[in-house]
């Protein structure tokens, strides 16, 4: 009787060994297949270019790749949708940037900050005003002065309503007294490609999708949104250099859709952050026009939540908001 009583315990050790052994060998097997990195603008802007170096360290420092998909439109909304409604099974993450907030007061249908689960954050980027090079515009004295004499004359190229482009024009009008027509496009590459081609007088997207251009003579930068010069372009002065005080600026995070269990967020947070701080990384990163600033999924949410309760009040006084529906 004992002898079977003996094997009897042994035989539910074993069984709890296997069941224990299953558990961690499945938790360890996180990921075992390629996670999609959405971003929700055109292929060559800089949320694309800054995402797709991300995506190639991290592929890099983890078992699996990390590959890049882009899903434009409706400034932005399209892709942070597609990413809110993915499984939230730690294959599927998204970019988003500053516009993720402004959005959420301009269009009815876009996703809100409670939609979404912050995983890190990538770095902030200030904004830029560019002037095409067949309009003679070389300061943002002259900008300034052309666009009040002459209302609607110059045409800005930036996002649809609500994406951070979109918002610094309107902030702009708004804040100067003058009146530019916004052109929609889906990405800053594009928005740039219309200001090469023409299309546009103006545009007001980052720095590093106009730095070259801008030594090339093609476009000036005219003015950097800022306290203090960009490292890539520092023979742009800022507006207040310029006596115009305006200072704004976007940023670019991680995040995945609500649902993800803490363990693959944690690892997700841990792998960016790593891969965001990683030396040859950061050089890489500023290289390109980009100021990698890593922090964690809670430093993350605090920024968010204390950038959209700036934003909130400037979309207000410029007329771009009527009431906090969101």
């Amino acid at each position: 009787m004992e002898v079977i009583m003996v094997k009897i315990v042994k035989k539910a050790l074993i069984s709890v060994l296997i069941t224990v052994l299953g558990i961690s060998v499945a938790q360890a097997a996180y990921p075992d297949r390629p996670i999609t990195l959405i971003v929700p603008w055109s292929a060559g802007g800089g949320s694309d270019t800054s995402m797709r170096m991300l995506a190639e360290q991290l592929s890099k420092d983890m078992p699996v790749p990390v590959v890049v998909v882009n899903k434009p439109g409706a400034g932005g909304a399209l892709g942070t949708k597609a990413m809110c409604d993915a499984k939230p099974d730690g294959y599927t993450i998204g970019m988003v940037g500053s516009g993720v907030t402004g959005r959420q007061y301009s269009n009815p249908n876009a996703n809100i900050l409670s939609d979404f689960t912050n995983i890190a954050f990538f770095g902030p980027e200030p904004a830029f005003l560019s002037a095409g090079a067949p309009t003679g515009i070389k300061t943002l004295k002259q900008f300034f002065d052309y666009a009040k004499a002459n209302p609607g004359k110059i045409k800005n190229g930036n996002d649809n309503p609500g994406g951070f482009s979109h918002v610094a024009a309107s902030v702009m009008e708004a804040k100067f007294g003058i009146k530019l027509t916004k052109v929609p496009y889906k990405g800053y590459a594009p928005t740039v490609v219309g200001l090469l081609s023409g299309e546009v007088d103006t545009v007001t997207v980052p720095v590093p999708n106009v730095i070259d251009h801008h030594k090339s003579g093609k476009l000036t930068i005219l003015g950097v949104a800022d306290n203090q010069r960009h490292f890539m372009a520092p023979d742009v002065p800022t507006f207040k250099e310029m006596g115009y005080d305006f200072v704004l600026g976007s940023f670019r995070t991680i995040i995945g859709p609500n649902g993800i269990s803490a363990d693959k967020l944690k690892y997700l947070e841990k792998k960016i952050i790593a891969a965001v701080s990683n030396p040859q990384f950061q050089k890489k990163a500023r290289n390109a026009g980009f100021n990698p600033q890593p922090m964690g999924a809670e430093e993350t949410a605090k920024y968010i939540k204390e950038f959209d309760e700036m934003l909130y009040p400037v979309l207000l006084s410029a007329g771009l908001v009527k009431v906090r529906h969101k």
